[in-house]
């Protein structure tokens, strides 16, 4: 049995362009985003990095040091589904943050800005064969 779709002009005065993207009101809004979570990841890093006395500290840091780890492992895994690629780049970015937090215990080198740093360059790392994957 075949399925007919049927496509109904949208109410919200949002158009489509030949290439199915969306126009108007009701467009996309990954790339805003993005830019934004990436604003408060660096800010997480910054204040972390500087010792701010400011309450955003905890919460941009922790976010940070997810998002980063997560993103770069994210790009990695770009052939999965959505929701598979979702959870395995938040999985390994809680074990990766784990590791370098067990790896600095270990050594007795315990320090916030080692782990920023070191959970920061990791996941650089991780990006790195992604983005001149892209570039080729």
């Amino acid at each position: 049995m075949q399925t007919l779709r049927i496509k109904s002009r949208s109410s919200d005065g949002a158009t489509e362009d030949p290439e199915g993207a969306r126009t108007g009101p009701g467009r996309d809004l990954s790339p805003l985003l993005a830019g934004a979570a990436t604003a408060v990841a660096a800010v997480g890093a910054l204040l972390a990095l500087t010792d701010s006395g400011s309450p955003l500290r905890g919460p941009c840091t922790l976010f940070f040091l997810l998002a980063a780890p997560a993103v770069a492992i994210g790009a990695i895994l770009r052939g999965l589904e959505p929701f598979g690629r979702t959870l395995a780049a938040l999985a390994g970015s809680v074990v990766l943050n784990m590791l370098v937090a067990q790896g600095m215990l270990a050594v007795h080198r315990w320090s916030v800005h080692g782990g920023v740093v070191a959970v920061g360059s990791l996941s650089l790392l991780l990006l790195l064969p992604a983005l001149l994957r892209k570039s080729e």
